[in-house]
């Protein structure tokens, strides 16, 4: 039976989140976007809130609630700031592939570093050459005994200068194509690891972006996940499941421009009267809740069907495209309901916007999540 009320435990656990966002984010984060300064301060209080690695399982000393709990997590968050939120949730997807593909001990040794202290870790699939065609990644992994020798860059990578771990995809044996790949978990502090310059953004500027170079890092067979060859099953498998915290965090920012449209419509006058009153501003608002609300739906949907094992692809790549195309939707119309002040930074629907753009591109582009979408229709 269908059922969309919240258990009491969710009300409380996303009205923490809201609480959060309103004093702790929303406050910082015009600073954060003009300078760039990675908001550690934010990190370590949401932390000790534990308002981050909430699917880490509890015997790992993570939240163990579901991926749909997270969703509820992760919309308030964005709601306050897209950029910041990417920074937390950076872990939720980097931890994933331990989650997932990983042994007792690594899990014990990994995800408990992640939730005994405020560190990050960053999943490194990108490559310069290689984004939509993550399978044909250039970065190797070359098997030297009990050991494997990584060599090369990976590109764009959220929380890449700043992140304790990296969960790392890279090829061993070409010849077997996406067969011949490997994941890993690599301490930063693996001498050869290097951050690459980090990247100025149009949006979602306070989360850190850059490359990470790999140069001759020597990782034990044991930082291996999973058995050999497995590593792109396993990264497709983690972005089904993550995919739905991005749907979520384009609802949470897209509700941040509705909100602000609504709240600037009702004060601003024109020929003497507010502008809410006008049937054309009423209708884009009118669209805008439309859009979010249907946004939202596929979002929980996905992330439920992940929670009751069922294999979520089609649902998860909707709510990717369907929810980030939402959002550069509802921003710019609210820059539009602005005027000439929406444009201006001294309001905040032109960081929405800018920051919506972001979430049309990451964790796979919108195009290819239609190409995941039509393949699914027609396989089925």
């Amino acid at each position: 039976m269908i059922n969309f009320n919240l258990t009491d435990e969710q009300r409380a656990l996303r009205a923490l989140a809201h609480d959060f966002a309103r004093d702790e984010i929303r406050p910082v984060a015009p600073q954060h976007d003009r300078t760039a300064e990675f908001p550690w301060e934010v990190v370590k209080k949401a932390h000790a809130l534990g308002l981050m690695n909430l699917t880490v399982p509890e015997e790992y000393g993570g939240g163990g609630l579901s991926q749909f709990d997270d969703g509820l997590v992760t919309e308030e968050l964005s709601w306050g700031c897209a950029g910041i939120t990417a920074s937390l949730t950076g872990n939720t997807l980097g931890a994933l592939p331990i989650t997932i593909g990983g042994s007792d001990e690594q899990k014990k040794r990994f995800l408990g570093l992640l939730t005994s202290s405020p560190v990050l870790i960053a999943f490194n699939l990108t490559e310069p050459q290689s984004g939509s065609d993550a399978a044909n990644m250039k970065v190797t992994a070359r098997k030297v005994g009990d050991d494997y020798v990584i060599n090369g860059t990976k590109q764009f990578i959220t929380n890449g200068g700043v992140a304790a771990l990296h969960t790392v995809f890279a090829m061993t044996d070409p010849s077997k194509g996406s067969n011949g790949i490997n994941a890993f978990v690599v301490p930063a502090d693996t001498p050869g690891i290097s951050a690459g310059k980090e990247e100025d953004k149009m949006g979602q500027r306070a989360s850190n972006t850059t490359q990470v170079i790999y140069q001759d890092v020597v990782v034990p067979s044991a930082n291996r996940l999973g058995a050999e060859g497995q590593g792109f099953k396993l990264a497709m498998k983690t972005l089904d499941r993550s995919r739905s915290g991005i749907g979520a965090l384009a609802v949470g920012l897209a509700r941040a421009a509705m909100e602000a449209a609504i709240d600037y419509a009702k004060e601003r006058k024109a020929f003497q009267q507010p502008i809410a009153n006008f049937q054309a501003i009423q209708f884009m608002l009118a669209d805008m809740s439309i859009q979010i609300e249907t946004a939202r739906l596929i979002t929980w949907k996905a992330a439920w069907m992940v929670d009751n094992g069922q294999r979520a692809s089609l649902e998860s790549a909707i709510a990717k495209c369907h929810a980030s195309d939402m959002a550069m939707r509802v921003t710019t119309d609210a820059v539009q309901i602005f005027g000439g002040y929406g444009y201006m930074r001294d309001y905040p629907v032109e960081k929405y916007m800018r920051d919506a753009k972001l979430i049309q591109i990451y964790e796979g582009t919108n195009q290819i999540q239609r190409v995941v979408i039509a393949g699914q229709l027609l396989r089925n």
